[in-house]
């Protein structure tokens, strides 16, 4: 693919993700429509937004590269990622809409009573942010380099450029408008270009797709361990990732996040065929990208190699408007979500104090992608849901469905998740092909570790549970319909 494609493609939806934003800025004028929309956004549109943001790189384009080193074991993390929002729609989605929080960190807050806690779980939710974020900027720098031959790092400061101008003008209503445009523009991204590539091999010679789930490649396969515990870092995780729980605050009420999420389970079914086949077709006819490090950008790649000539340029095109779209929509997602909480925390709650911390969340972890190099996409993500696995999920579970849970037992189990899961990625990175399978995929001793710690610390300090503990665990749990009054309960928040 010439440069000047690549390039025409990116400054296209870089265009469009703008005047989409611009649109959400002229009726984002209250706090409630920076930080939640005024909690006004309907099922389809916000699931279509919740793909938009959750479908990052490691979907668009790590998940096709997996498949293409290991076949039939990189389907875990299509299907990890997807019943992920089944446990969301039967554990969380309702509770939380109900709960009248603006961020993770006010829910811990008002339903543990705690200052503390809110501050514990404010420092957990922006390490996990900003862990998210880099791999989305690896993944632009990624796709401009192998589309373009330009720099790496203009890749990654134009999707940090784009992402400030969008949440900086209109907060989470313009992103909510931006993200639901974006998914549909990735799976189009995806799916024209792989009807394209099955026609063009149909009638031809050529080893059956399928088939090539079956043919391992050199490269070692994981073991049930490590697959296990993928699957537990995937499920669990996606109960804790803060850009996706912040858009169920912006319902209109708990049976309206219900559907939201019901919707969610259908578009991401739908999205991940297409890297699922894209794979399959890349372990026939690109097998040597496995070889030479370049997994990640199969999906690039592909259209130009086998339909070729101008419709292959163009195959090309969308895909790169795809993949920028995807880096574009997740990190706004995360942006968004990160500058609530810093905003409330530091900077007293305002509209400017958003604005400052969006800037603030996009800048910090910026510096890190320059300064740290690109692993496999989806690989890097798991390690980031393994640790949101390991401390917000468990605060969230226990806080929604126990009573007993405590602010000593939150913060303790929080600490245990954040210091064992952290560890295990620092040794991971440190130790590189060495690294044993537990240490790799640390989630299956993490997540019950943490878990055991919250449940055992709150035991042990039972005279802290909360006196409104009935209260709140009503609210939470009461269909909104026979509730007297749907008055938030979040200390510092309410009317605002």
């Amino acid at each position: 693919m010439s440069p000047a494609v690549g390039i025409a493609a990116f400054v296209l939806v870089s265009v469009a993700t703008a005047v989409v934003g611009f649109y959400g800025l002229r009726i984002s004028r209250t706090t409630g429509d920076f930080y939640v929309a005024s909690r006004t956004v309907r099922p389809w549109w916000n699931a279509s937004a919740i793909g938009g943001e959750y479908l990052s790189a490691a979907s668009f384009l790590g998940v096709a590269g997996l498949i293409l080193l290991s076949g039939t074991d990189a389907l875990w993390f299509p299907v990890g990622y997807t019943a992920g929002y089944l446990m969301l729609l039967l554990f969380v989605a309702a509770p939380l809409r109900r709960s009248g929080a603006y961020t993770i960190p006010d829910f811990t807050e008002a339903r543990l009573e705690s200052r503390a806690v809110r501050r514990v779980t404010s420092l957990v939710v922006v390490a996990v942010g900003w862990l998210y974020i880099v791999p989305q900027l690896h993944g632009a720098a990624l796709t401009l380099r192998i589309t373009t031959g330009l720099p790496s790092w203009l890749g990654s400061l134009a999707v940090v450029s784009v992402v400030c101008l969008t949440v900086v003008a209109g907060g989470m209503r313009s992103i909510t408008f931006v993200q639901a445009f974006q998914y549909w523009l990735k799976l189009t991204a995806l799916a024209v270009p792989v009807v394209f590539v099955l026609l063009s091999l149909a009638g031809n010679n050529t080893p059956p797709v399928a088939d090539a789930a079956l043919n391992p490649t050199s490269l070692p396969t994981a073991g049930a361990y490590q697959n296990i515990s993928l699957m537990v870092a995937l499920l669990f995780g996606t109960l804790g990732l803060p850009h996706v729980l912040v858009r169920f605050y912006t319902n209109p009420d708990g049976s309206s996040a219900r559907r939201t999420t019901l919707i969610v389970l259908g578009l991401l079914s739908v999205f991940y065929l297409f890297p699922t086949v894209s794979g399959l077709v890349g372990r026939v006819f690109a097998p040597e990208l496995a070889d030479g490090g370049r997994a990640d950008a199969l999906v690039l790649l592909l259209p130009g190699r086998l339909v070729g000539g101008p419709a292959g340029e163009l195959l090309s095109a969308l895909v790169v408007a795809g993949a920028f779209a995807a880096f574009l929509s997740t990190t706004s997602g995360l942006v968004v979500s990160l500058a609530g909480v810093i905003s409330q925390d530091v900077l007293g709650g305002s509209v400017a104090g958003f604005r400052l911390a969006a800037v603030l969340a996009a800048v910090v972890p910026f510096g890190f992608s320059l300064a740290s190099d690109s692993l496999a996409l989806a690989g890097s993500v798991g390690l980031v849901f393994a640790f949101t696995a390991s401390t917000i999920c468990p605060a969230l579970l226990l806080g929604i469905w126990w009573r007993g849970l405590t602010d000593a037992g939150a913060i303790a189990g929080m600490a245990t998740g954040a210091l064992l899961c952290g560890g295990a990625m620092v040794t991971g990175t440190v130790m590189g092909s060495t690294t044993p399978g537990w240490l790799a995929q640390p989630a299956a001793w993490t997540v019950p570790a943490a878990f055991g710690v919250m449940v055992l610390v709150s035991r042990a300090t039972k005279r802290r549970v909360p006196a409104s503990v009935t209260r709140i665990m009503t609210r939470l749990h009461v269909p909104e319909r026979k509730l007297a009054t749907e008055r938030t309960f979040v200390p510092g928040t309410s009317g605002r």
